[in-house]
Formats: C-alpha cells, sequence, structure tokens
C-alpha cells in the first residue's frame, strides 16, 4: 500500500443523520398505512384476510385469528336478527380507511346482505388513542342510537368528513356534531344531554376492550361468521371483491 496515500473520510453532522433517519422512519410509516388501513404487529402484512381455524378452540387474546365467538351485547346492528352470518366491524368515525370502507363498500354490503336478510351488520367502536374526536364521535353515535337513528348519524359524521378532503380530517368539535344531530332530525334536547354526558363513555371503551381482546390492533378490522362455525378475520380497507368472497364461503358454511 502506498503510504502516501491519505485516506479520504466524510462526516456528517448529527442534525443532518438525525433528518435522514426522521425521513426514512417517515416514509416507512406512510408505506405501512397506505395499502389498507392504521394496523399493528398482529395483522397481516399483505393485507390478505386472516382465516380463523374451526374447531372448539375458544378466543384467542394473542390475535392469532382463533375466534369462535364474539359478544354482540347492545351494539348497533343493521338488518336481520335472523340471518344466518354476522358482518362486525371494528371502527373508528376519524379514520380515513374506515371512511373508504364507508364509501366503497358497505353500500354494496347493504345492497347485495344486509337488506336481503342474508347477514347481520354489527358495529363496534375501536376509538385510536391519536384520534382526538374518535370518542366523541363515537358517542355522538350512540345517542342518536337511543332515538333510532344510529345509521343516520354514523353516514353524517363519514359523509361531513368527506367534504374536507381526503386523509384524516380534524375534529370540528362537539357544537357542530350537535348540529348535525339536529340536521338528521334528531331531539336536540334529548341529544345534547345525553352527549354532554358522557353517559356512553364506559361503552364505547368496552367495545375497544373487546377488540382488544380479539386481536384487534388497527382500523377497520372485520370478523364474518357465526357462534357455531367461528370467524373469519378481515384487516383493513379490503377491496369489494375481497369482503364479498369471505362472506360467501361463510354462508356456504351456514
Amino acid at each position: 500500500m502506498d503510504e502516501n496515500k491519505k485516506e479520504e473520510t466524510f462526516t456528517v453532522k448529527k442534525s443532518t443523520a438525525w433528518m435522514i433517519v426522521s425521513f426514512v422512519f417517515i416514509g416507512l410509516f406512510i408505506a405501512s398505512v397506505l395499502t389498507s388501513g392504521f394496523r399493528g404487529s398482529n395483522s397481516d402484512i399483505t393485507g390478505n384476510p386472516v382465516i380463523a381455524p374451526q374447531g372448539n378452540q375458544g378466543n384467542d387474546p394473542n390475535g392469532n385469528g382463533v375466534i369462535n365467538s364474539i359478544n354482540l351485547d347492545d351494539d348497533p346492528k343493521v338488518g336481520s336478527k335472523n340471518a344466518k352470518i354476522n358482518f362486525i366491524e371494528f371502527s373508528d368515525f376519524q379514520c380515513p380507511f374506515c371512511r373508504r370502507f364507508y364509501e366503497d363498500s358497505l353500500i354494496q354490503l347493504e345492497k347485495e346482505y344486509i337488506d336481503t336478510g342474508k347477514i347481520l351488520f354489527v358495529f363496534k367502536d375501536f376509538p385510536l388513542p391519536f384520534h382526538e374526536g374518535a370518542q366523541d364521535y363515537a358517542e355522538s353515535a350512540e345517542c342518536a342510537n337511543e332515538q333510532g337513528k344510529w345509521k343516520e348519524m354514523h353516514d353524517k359524521i363519514f359523509n361531513e368528513q368527506a367534504k374536507s378532503g381526503q386523509g384524516t380530517v380534524p375534529y370540528p368539535g362537539k357544537a357542530t356534531v350537535k348540529q348535525w344531530a339536529k340536521e338528521i332530525k334528531l331531539d336536540s334536547e334529548k341529544f345534547d344531554s345525553c352527549f354532554d354526558s358522557g353517559k356512553y363513555a364506559q361503552e364505547v371503551q368496552k367495545d375497544l376492550s373487546d377488540g382488544e381482546s380479539y386481536g384487534v390492533s388497527g382500523t377497520p378490522s372485520f370478523f364474518v361468521g357465526n357462534d357455531k362455525t367461528g370467524y373469519t378475520q378481515i384487516v383493513g380497507a379490503q377491496p369489494y371483491a375481497a369482503i364479498k368472497q369471505v362472506i360467501d364461503e361463510a354462508l356456504s358454511k351456514a
């Protein structure tokens, strides 16, 4: 080796290095959520439906897909109670991927499966901690449910956010939500009293705890099936064709 040859080096300032690392992490985060939904470590990274194994294996608190029964208690429901299959959604009203499911798939599900009595649609709240309005939105829908207008409030919340553009829309505050309640013809006095009291705060958090016990780690997440044949989990705002495939398979086993 030529002893006179100087070794070439370069240095990077700490501030520049941190900037590079930050951009890498931001890029990875964006890539992880743009495909189908907000997901955690228990989700299928490919976005494919996670099939629940069959058999009397009970519920799996570790989120490994072994779900034989789901507590439906007094959650809002749409469709026939005599339907052979339950379609259960764990949702966050401020989640843009939940809004995508509402806009792209729910209307088709209503026409083909809910309105025809083939499935019972069940809604469970799963407010994510980084969405400041998710808990309030969930409570407002529960208050609307008291007056038989859960679906009207559900649709109103998502439609109003859609008017503000794509992505996560900032929470407009309780006063605006109360105005929406008036627009869907709710009894304002009863709604405002319910909403301001936090009457359903614990009910919403119970849904969240239930979801975690079934392995839900992001929204939207769905479970399709019944307590007899078990449930298939679908993670993220999947295309309608993928959802339809899981429903049809569940119906064939019911």
